[in-house]
């Protein structure tokens, strides 16, 4: 009764928060929040948006950026696939995957403004070339610098994605049988994989979708500002001080989770139209590109890893004018003056981070566990709405629910948001590998008068510990990044590094951004480091490097202990 006790716990913690979320957000668009004051059910909320100055422009800004940075990056990830794809490079960038998502958002926007802005690393750099002006991309009106931004950080996820999708591919023989035809290598990729992939893919996808469409970090570090995307412009009403003005901001987040609907749908619309209803293209036996894979990676790649270093130069820089390529001067006055708030700011991050994370591992193992038990589990759509849905559509729900509670515990209800929205990513990053765990090693030790506790200690913890280390690890990166609800639920009164970074952005000094953007893009790459350093170290341990060979029918499973390292 152990685990069905704690499967109930999970559900009241990390599902059933879904429906007063949404719950809350609708009744206060519709003006029913009774706590201020507000009982009666009308629609002013949705007329005063509707009469806010610019909303249209705020909302086309909105609908471009997602859909262009979704678009482009799921190209970008498909012509890498096809350039590297079981090729000799692929080896090499598969490593690179992790560091260039453990770097967080805000901090990686820090960094890329330091190299793009009028004033940045590349116009100092092109400076003696010629007198021009450097574009503005960098809080643009159309939200370039946006666009680049979210492209560049979302293709290494979808690769990531993709991994375990080209396995399930049949790409050999697909390879085999077009080449056979007269196909090229890029023309098979182009007409037989990519309709494929494009149908697997689709859940990554509309993840990115909905990040993109509800993103308010960021857009508030590069992103337009006269007007400004329609998530900030929300989040601006959220925090206005008169609460009688709130179901606006209600009436605004529903606007913006309708807006991500209709994006989904219109994504589910072209990948029908694609690989279902014009299939032309992929029997023409024309139409077949061949784009440079290899150089976008790089080219995205290449600017993640120059945004560090150029934030490090920042943080000790006494004297930088421009147009010179280096400070003139050299100072750790910077980090004296800001460690004594810095090291509460980080500490804080750390705690929330590590304790957020390791509940939302154990609810995800208990998950999986109950799963494999009683062949029953939540549909995994449910669980991953947290993903699905712009969280101020649901952050404020949360937080008027919170009010009934307990509205002063600020780190309790931080740290359960914390789970909340990092239990999803946890959970997905482990299916994979416990659906390939071998359930029959666990059976042999079940028939040798074991305990099925102890045959989980002994046999399943240590090969799959990586990948559970693993998983804690995204979890940490995932709290690490959380933005609005550290602001929303802890009221402004818990300061971690993502919500220091982003106010700072807005015109402070660059030294102390930098600091900031600095030690959050590091904490979440030493913690990677950690987990991945641990999770080799106890693999290679001698009395836990066991192999297993595939067996068929009722043939016994044949396990030995091999005493030397590989």
């Amino acid at each position: 009764m152990i685990l069905p006790f704690f499967y109930i716990l999970l559900i009241m913690v990390c599902i059933l928060p879904l429906l007063p979320g949404m719950l809350g957000i609708l009744s206060a668009s519709l003006s029913y929040m009774p706590p201020i004051g507000l009982d009666t059910l009308s629609f002013n909320g949705y007329i005063s948006v509707f009469e806010w100055s610019g909303i249209w422009h705020s909302i086309s800004l909105t609908i471009s950026s997602a859909f262009i940075s979704t678009l482009i990056s799921c190209l970008i990830t498909f012509i890498i696939l096809q350039s590297t794809w079981q090729l000799s490079v692929w080896k090499k960038i598969e490593p690179l995957l992790s560091p260039l998502l453990a770097m967080p958002h805000v901090a990686f926007a820090i960094g890329f403004a330091f190299l793009f802005s009028p004033t940045g690393i590349v116009a100092r750099l092109l400076n003696p070339v010629g007198d021009f002006n450097f574009p503005v991309i960098i809080n643009d009106a159309i939200n370039v610098g946006l666009i680049l931004v979210l492209i560049i950080k979302e293709v290494p996820f979808l690769l990531l994605m993709s991994i375990s999708i080209m396995q399930q591919l049949n790409v050999d023989q697909t390879a085999k049988i077009a080449a056979s035809l007269g196909y090229q290598r890029h023309q098979i990729w182009w007409k037989c994989i990519f309709p494929q992939w494009l149908k697997k893919i689709r859940f990554p996808l509309l993840a990115v979708i909905a990040y993109s469409v509800s993103v308010v970090d960021v857009s508030l570090i590069i992103g337009a500002t006269n007007p400004p995307t329609f998530a900030v412009l929300v989040w601006q009403w959220f925090s206005d001080p008169d609460i009688q003005l709130q179901p606006r901001a209600g009436a605004g987040a529903i606007i913006l989770l309708v807006i991500c609907f209709l994006l989904i749908a219109f994504h589910r619309f072209l990948e029908w139209g694609i690989t279902t209803y014009c299939r032309h293209w992929q029997i023409s036996g024309r139409m077949g590109l061949r784009l440079p894979g290899l150089a976008f990676f790089t080219a995205g790649a290449s600017i993640v890893a120059l945004s560090l270093p150029v934030m490090v130069l920042w943080s000790v820089a006494q004297r930088w004018r421009f147009p010179d390529l280096l400070p003139s001067t050299f100072t750790f006055r910077f980090w004296n003056s800001e460690w004594g708030t810095l090291l509460p700011v980080i500490t804080d991050s750390v705690i929330i981070a590590i304790i957020s994370a390791t509940i939302a591992l154990a609810f995800a193992l208990l998950g999986h566990e109950f799963k494999i038990k009683y062949k029953w589990h939540i549909p995994s759509l449910l669980i991953a709405i947290p993903m699905l849905v712009p969280q101020l559509s649901l952050l404020f729900g949360l937080q008027v629910s919170a009010l009934y509670f307990s509205s002063d515990s600020y780190w309790f209800w931080v740290i359960w948001a914390h789970v909340f929205f990092s239990f999803p990513y946890i959970f997905l990053a482990l299916d994979g590998p416990w659906r390939s765990f071998d359930q029959r090693l666990t059976q042999t030790g079940l028939s040798l008068g074991k305990s099925p506790w102890h045959c989980w200690i002994k046999i399943k913890l240590p090969l799959l510990l990586p990948a559970m280390l693993y998983a804690w690890a995204i979890g940490i990166s995932v709290s690490l990044a959380q933005y609005l609800p550290t602001q929303m639920l802890g009221a402004g009164r818990i300061m971690t590094l993502t919500t220091e970074a982003v106010a700072l952005s807005s015109g402070f000094d660059r030294r102390i951004t930098a600091l900031y953007g600095l030690w959050q893009a590091l904490l979440p790459f030493i913690f990677f480091s950690l987990t991945i350093f641990i999770g080799r170290f106890y693999s290679y341990r001698p009395h836990l490097n066991l192999t297993t060979r595939k067996v068929a029918g009722n043939e016994p499973i044949n396990t030995k202990s091999q005493h030397s390292h590989s």
